[in-house]
């Protein structure tokens, strides 16, 4: 039913994370898993695809400014939270699924899908960690402003690694 849903012919009829990734996740304590792949929904009677459902009071660090949709993609990743603590992590963007398709996750009630996910730093990590697919990031399918917007905002974010500011303050006291 998942490759009916998306029918992309170059995908496998389930997507899941590799063992590789799985390792590198489970390392950085990420608690998300890829359960499915889905087809965004479009804007009626175009090719465009339809805009995000951004959590924006979450986006503390403004990633989403300006940043309307991302890339069409027949099958992007639903990513699925694997804790409640929102102190870890946090979906700051949805997007809506083609209902004219029947899967399982819409047959659940389910109209859309989590896209973007944001790990604050905790004790453990300085930096942030962002999950989002990587077709979103071509040009391929338009959207070039919103793709324009959005690695602005990620080029602009604030370091948050007290190594970096600490080194930084020793060279300017050394200057």
């Amino acid at each position: 039913m998942e490759y009916a849903h998306h029918g992309d012919p170059l995908v496998p009829r389930q997507q899941r994370f590799g063992k590789c990734t799985r390792s590198l996740m489970k390392g950085l304590g990420v608690p998300i898993e890829n359960r499915y792949g889905l087809r965004p929904a479009v804007v009626k009677e175009t090719d465009q695809i339809t805009p995000l459902a951004t959590l924006r009071d979450l986006d503390l660090r403004g990633l989403l400014n300006g940043v309307t949709t991302f890339k069409f993609h027949p099958h992007l990743p639903h990513y699925a939270l694997l804790t409640e603590d929102s102190k870890i992590v946090q979906v700051l963007a949805r997007q809506p699924i083609d209902l004219t398709r029947p899967h399982p996750f819409t047959d659940a009630g389910n109209r859309e899908f989590n896209t973007f996910i944001w790990m604050p730093p905790n004790g453990k990590r300085a930096a942030d960690i962002l999950l989002a697919d990587s077709t979103i990031f071509t040009t391929l399918f338009g959207g070039v402003e919103s793709l324009e917007n959005f690695w602005s905002n990620l080029a602009s974010m604030p370091l948050t690694s007290g190594t970096r500011a600490h080194r930084g303050a020793r060279h300017a006291q050394a200057g």
